[in-house]
């Protein structure tokens, strides 16, 4: 087991590499070689009797070809377009009706750019200063006399006034 997973973490190493030659390329095909060997005692042993099936393993198969074709992936993190796939496809999918979904979820990631736009342009002319539900604001503590307001606030505008129906 400890073999396996050196192998495993001698081709983590390898690929990580900022430049990679020929010699590294073939030190990492050895590494994918020696781990799969190495594997099968997880299902000697009956750790994973059926051996595994997971995805990122079957992956590092095609690192060489791909790091010859593309180059090195320098540290590559899939997390970025895991979450610009669950912030595009998921949640909106999540908001369809599941009927003709495709359009539904268009429409929610147009009124989505169209509102993250918004917000952009009302920050840049001072429309927006600050969040009231921000997490920097510490949560409201209740006064301990609920008649005594407090006085005025400095340093805040009101923008609106409210005026409350009175009885007869």
């Amino acid at each position: 087991m400890v073999r396996a997973l050196r192998f495993f973490l001698e081709f983590c190493y390898l690929v990580r590499r900022s430049v990679i030659n020929e010699d590294n390329l073939g030190t990492i095909g050895n590494a994918v070689v020696s781990f799969h060997e190495a594997q099968t005692v997880f299902q000697e042993l009956g750790v994973r009797p059926d051996g595994f099936s997971l995805p990122c393993q079957h992956s590092i198969t095609h690192y060489h070809q791909l790091i010859q074709e593309f180059g090195v992936p320098n540290g590559l993190c899939s997390s970025i377009t895991e979450s610009a796939h669950i912030r595009a496809v998921k949640k909106p999918w999540r908001r369809s009706s599941r009927y003709k979904a495709l359009g539904q979820m268009l429409l929610v990631n147009q009124q989505l750019d169209k509102l993250a736009a918004s917000r952009v342009d009302f920050t840049c002319h001072g429309m927006l200063q600050a969040s009231f539900f921000s997490n920097d604001v510490a949560p409201a503590l209740p006064l301990p006399n609920d008649d005594d307001d407090g006085g005025a606030v400095e340093g805040q505008n009101i923008l609106g006034e409210v005026l409350l129906g009175h009885k007869p």
